[in-house]
């Protein structure tokens, strides 16, 4: 069993023992995501970013990463696969000859 495998078959027990996949459906896993990409965010509102507590984002992170794990989950999606498909597009959009040390966005490079 995979690293990722395990995560999510870790997190499909958790579910399960408290009846919540009724309320998981992609709609309020997407809101949820959303909420706390946005704790994640507080982490850093109004400081420096090295000013950012660790164990803040450091649980924030596993929040996010949870409700992330979840959605591809419950799409059927290999995590894997879809974020080295991502990688890939990424390269092909950001060349490296065009984008090393560039904070331009693809159409504008």
């Amino acid at each position: 069993m995979t690293d990722i495998e395990e995560i999510t078959q870790k997190l499909r027990e958790f579910t399960q023992e408290r009846d919540w996949d009724q309320f998981h459906n992609g709609k309020d896993l997407a809101i949820a995501l959303s909420i706390e990409a946005n704790e994640l965010l507080e982490s850093f509102l109004w400081k420096a970013p090295e000013e950012a507590k660790p164990e803040k984002i450091r649980e924030e992170l596993a929040d996010v990463l949870n409700y992330a794990f979840q959605m591809a989950d419950k799409y059927n999606l290999d995590i894997k696969e879809i974020m080295l498909e991502k990688l890939r597009k990424n390269a092909e959009k950001y060349p490296v000859e065009k984008a090393r040390g560039n904070a331009k966005k693809y159409s504008e490079l």
